[in-house]
């Protein structure tokens, strides 16, 4: 059985590199075929749960994640319901069920939707979640691999982190490839800063509200496995605007002629709004994560 993910392209970045002084490379999760880079870890957590016998699946999500199972089980032949929140665009509800998925609205916000798909599941149609599972970091990790491969390995990884999926498969990569020197600045809009949060006091907390244009990022609390990895790695918190990350979204479809949703645009706008965040480093990977929420 073979991924389903695609190998991403892996470009210098011209227009970043002159900004910063220094190489940023960019690692375009956008060209997946779901459309981000959540497909890695879901479609190897699909594939997992298919040789197990299961006979369909449920996911919550506002958008990603859900396209990612939906495109999984297509393709995998396996029946997929995907339970969004009220907030969930009506494209990214579109994309879902153009990949033959149903697609149920329930709740005000991620949390109530992701309670109604628990109570969907069974052994026989298991709960794809969209960012605590350890199979979804083992398949998030193979970006990493896919960078080493390629011969480069940075001294600091830049990503944007919601509920901790990407960021825990990042530090999962860099473990596999022995790059714990290599530093990751994990950057959150300010109205969904719960990792950073959870960084500051050293456990997870849950925040009392999210307030962002940045959906994908709007998880109250992070998976508690990213904190510890967290303290145990270089990692630094980040924090943007969602000013600054819409503008990041326009000034990389300018650079790149790439479009990115707000979500994508808080990682990128480290290097456009806050190039101090960069530090010292000498060799920068961006992970442009992609995504459903496009703003054109």
């Amino acid at each position: 059985m073979s991924v389903l993910h695609i190998q991403t392209p892996l470009i210098e970045s011209r227009a970043l590199s002159a900004l910063l002084g220094r190489p940023v490379w960019l690692k375009l999760e956008n060209t997946q075929p779901s459309g981000s880079f959540k497909l890695r870890g879901i479609g190897h957590a699909c594939q997992w749960h298919v040789r197990q016998g299961v006979t369909g699946f449920v996911s919550s999500s506002g958008g990603n994640a859900g396209l990612a199972v939906a495109y999984a089980g297509r393709k995998l032949g396996v029946p997929v319901t995907v339970v969004v929140p009220e907030t969930a665009t009506e494209r990214a509800k579109e994309l879902i069920r153009m990949e033959e998925a149903s697609v149920i609205v329930h709740g005000a916000a991620w949390d109530q939707a992701h309670r109604y798909a628990q109570t969907l599941a069974n052994a026989n149609t298991p709960l794809i979640h969209p960012f605590d599972d350890p199979l979804l970091w083992a398949g998030h990790a193979s970006l990493v691999d896919e960078v080493a491969q390629a011969g480069l390995r940075p001294d600091l990884l830049v990503c944007s982190v919601g509920g901790g999926g990407l960021l825990q498969g990042m530090l999962t990569g860099l473990d596999r490839q022995g790059w714990q020197d290599t530093a990751v600045l994990a950057v959150e809009t300010e109205g969904a800063a719960s990792f950073g949060a959870a960084l500051q006091a050293g456990h997870p907390v849950t925040l009392p509200a999210m307030k962002t244009i940045a959906n994908s990022l709007a998880s109250a609390r992070v998976c508690d496995a990213v904190v510890q990895s967290a303290l145990s790695h270089t990692v630094r918190s980040a924090l943007v605007s969602d000013d600054q990350a819409l503008s990041a979204c326009q000034r990389f479809a300018h650079d790149h002629r790439i479009l990115v949703e707000p979500a994508c645009g808080a990682a990128l706008a480290a290097l456009y709004e806050t190039p101090e965040e960069v530090g010292d480093a000498r060799t920068v990977l961006v992970v442009v994560c992609g995504g459903v929420g496009v703003r054109a």
